[in-house]
């Protein structure tokens, strides 16, 4: 009953699993793909819109102001003026008592000390700081969808590793059934090697389980159920070797680094707007339009028309403008400082990438002379025990051994693909 339940189960994930599994693609494919699909860049794309249409926004400050006006107005009372002539004087209004007014008014800054300019240099340094944030979430999301795609191949190889294991144990259980109908062998060496079985049939349940969760992960990034080709590890994109030279690259191409000074050059823009708060500004102005209360005629309807210039000088605003300075001042010494930490940060980062790979590389070379030492002491185990001078132990610790071995070679193998993926990320290589 319980190997009954148990091959049930591995029935039942293995459906799982090929119901999981959809189209084939690739490492760039899938990078690529999560790029359109995952919301965050929807939202991110729609942040660059947004900083383009304020670059606009910020120059349309300088361009001519436009606007038309149209009044009413009942005034009571009005002002008389009254003539003596003769025996009744003469009295008349000088304003009408309903007053109409239509305009048309124009005003264009001729002179702002640098205002306009100062918020569009702010708004394009708004605008490039969006453009690299999209940039930078890129390149973490390659890294996600990298790191995805290489645990399913690491736990596509594991069961496989599993399987090999289970069709050993099943092989020699055979072998080992035969030798009990023979009286060869105890009715505990079968149950021995079952019990064995039951358990690598656990693990490779528990790997597949893992299977399932990583390509629910690749459907969450990508939106599509897919299946990876790959099996042997081999990231596309090269690293350097030397600590030093991969900082210079990650701090000339890495997104984050870019961000950093944007973020300078945002603070640097702010400082110049601070700079032009309390300046003086000098503007044109001219109207045109109809309206009444033109003597004699106070109620006829009159073209008018009017232009002149004015000089606006602020006096005193409390101090806010120069308060405002030194605010900007400390605020891009701060951001200036975030630079030199992020560097400190990523030389760590690189530091222990590159000695991933440097123990990793090393690793591989043992682990692959052990997985060959571990067959041919395998071999010998099951040689010695269809020959009956072998134990059902020595068997199995051989079997498990080679299990050790090719698992260790595995994982040595992921942690170096990761390590360089790691590097990729570190260092802003476009590997996709």
């Amino acid at each position: 009953m319980k190997k009954l339940s148990i091959i049930i189960s591995i029935c039942t994930l293995s459906l799982g699993v090929s119901q999981a599994q959809g189209q084939t693609a690739d490492l760039k494919t899938l990078i690529n793909q999560s790029f359109s699909y995952f919301p965050a860049f929807k939202e991110l794309n729609q942040g660059l819109d947004v900083a383009q249409q304020q670059v606009v926004l910020a120059k349309s400050s300088g361009l001519p102001s436009i606007e038309a006006k149209g009044s009413y107005r009942y005034i009571d009372p009005v002002s008389e003026i009254t003539i003596p002539t003769g025996s009744t004087p003469v009295s008349f209004q000088i304003m009408p008592n309903n007053n109409y007014s239509t305009t048309l008014n124009a005003s264009y800054t001729l002179w702002d000390f640098g205002v306009v300019k100062a918020g569009v240099d702010r708004a394009k340094a708004g605008l490039q700081y969006a453009a690299d944030n999209v940039a930078h979430n890129r390149n973490q999301m390659a890294f996600q969808v990298g790191s995805i795609y290489y645990q399913i191949a690491y736990l596509k190889e594991a069961i496989a590793i599993q399987d090999s294991v289970i069709n050993f144990l099943e092989a020699n259980k055979k072998d080992t059934e035969v030798k009990f109908k023979n009286g060869d062998a105890l009715k505990y060496d079968v149950l021995s090697i079952q019990s064995g079985i039951d358990q690598e049939n656990n693990r490779k349940i528990d790997l597949q389980n893992s299977l399932n969760k990583q390509y629910a992960l690749m459907e969450y990034t990508t939106g599509t159920k897919v299946n990876t080709t790959a099996a042997d590890f081999n990231f596309p994109a090269e690293h350097q070797s030397s600590l030093d030279e991969a900082l210079q690259t990650a701090q000339a191409n890495n997104p984050e680094f870019n961000l950093i000074r944007d973020r300078i050059t945002q603070a640097e823009a702010e400082l110049k707007v601070s700079r032009t708060n309390g300046k003086p500004s000098l503007s044109m102005n001219a109207g045109t339009g109809f309206t009444n209360g033109y003597a004699p005629e106070i109620d006829r309807f009159r073209y008018n028309y009017s232009a002149g210039v004015t000089l606006s000088i602020p006096i005193y605003q409390g101090g806010r403008a120069k308060k405002q300075v030194r605010l900007s001042q400390s605020q891009l010494a701060q951001t200036k400082y975030s630079e030199e930490t992020l560097s400190n940060t990523y030389r760590k980062d690189i530091q222990q990438a590159l000695l991933d790979i440097s123990s990793n590389t090393s690793s591989l070379v043992n682990a692959k002379r052990q997985i060959d030492e571990a067959k041919e002491a395998q071999k010998l185990a099951q040689s010695r025990y269809r020959n009956g001078i072998g134990t059902n132990l020595e068997l199995t610790n051989a079997s498990t051994n080679v299990q050790r071995a090719e698992l260790t070679n595995l994982q040595y193998e992921y942690q170096l693909c990761i390590a360089k993926l790691a590097i990729a990320r570190l260092t802003g290589v476009q590997y996709w």
